[in-house]
């Protein structure tokens, strides 16, 4: 092979592989400004989905949002400001018992269990007039909302009848239906409406299981809740007639037996 032919031969290789350089080097240049192209999207949808989680969070709850409500809608058979002044019994009761409960408290239920049938049968006979006070303060210790809802569905109960309110509140304490403390139960309609199919007055009634699924009775429970946490009791169950708290003989807790309830309603009522 001649020199010439040699050297031609050399400078034809080395446009080759300049030609080759200069089209990886334009592939590389693609496949960069591809990749922070990509990336700057990746950037701004996380940027963005980061944004909208921010704006979410500062939502506020559909709870919160019912708590502020200006306008409440409240059960029949209520009184006062809001509805939230709930008393039931004969008016020619002389006494009023309150009764101060947060439904997913286990000791309300333990009371509820031993001494309820006894309220819901002196009230029966006009001995006294019980006024109920609903509290929600365990959704916040325990976490969910069970007991904002099991409150908005007894206002549901409460449109029903006074009746339909004490068996349906009965029937949510009871051994069979009442949940650990811990557990959010309450916080699903499902399992409310079921617990209410064990109350003739609920049980298929359409009025009732709409204004439980749509949250009628919502605003309603805020406000009475509101109601507890401004009255000055700090537990639950409590109890009160004229001013004064009941408790069991020699202790400061509420009685909670039916001995030990009538014993501590006695003089109360004798005076």
């Amino acid at each position: 092979m001649s020199a010439r032919n040699n050297q031609a031969n050399k400078a034809a290789a080395r446009e080759r592989l300049r030609a080759e350089r200069e089209r990886q080097a334009k592939k590389d240049r693609t496949r960069r400004q591809l990749i922070v192209g990509v990336s700057a999207v990746a950037v701004l949808a996380v940027a963005g989905g980061i944004g909208y989680a921010v704006v979410q969070a500062n939502q506020p709850t559909a709870w919160e949002t019912a708590a502020d409500a200006k306008s409440v809608t409240a059960p029949k058979n209520t009184e006062g400001e809001n509805g939230t002044t709930v008393v039931i019994g004969k008016e020619s009761a002389k006494k009023t018992l309150e009764l101060y409960e947060d439904s997913r408290c286990p000791v309300c239920a333990t009371f509820e269990q031993a001494v309820g049938p006894t309220v819901e049968k002196d009230v029966e006979a006009g001995k006294y007039k019980v006024r109920y006070v609903g509290a929600t303060f365990i959704d916040d210790m325990a976490q969910g909302e069970g007991s904002k809802n099991a409150l908005s569905a007894l206002g549901a109960a409460l449109d029903v009848s006074p009746e339909a309110f004490l068996k349906y509140k009965a029937a949510l304490y009871s051994p069979q239906w009442h949940p650990e403390e811990t557990e959010d139960k309450f916080g699903k309609d499902s399992y409310l409406l079921e617990v209410a199919d064990t109350v003739p007055a609920l049980k298929g009634n359409a009025a009732f299981k709409k204004n439980v699924e749509d949250g009628t009775f919502d605003a309603w429970a805020m406000k009475m809740s509101k109601t507890f946490d401004e009255s000055g009791v700090r537990g639950t169950p409590t109890l009160k007639m004229d001013g004064k708290t009941l408790t069991a003989e020699g202790s400061e807790n509420p009685p909670m037996t039916a001995e030990a309830f009538e014993a501590a309603l006695k003089p109360v009522l004798a005076g």
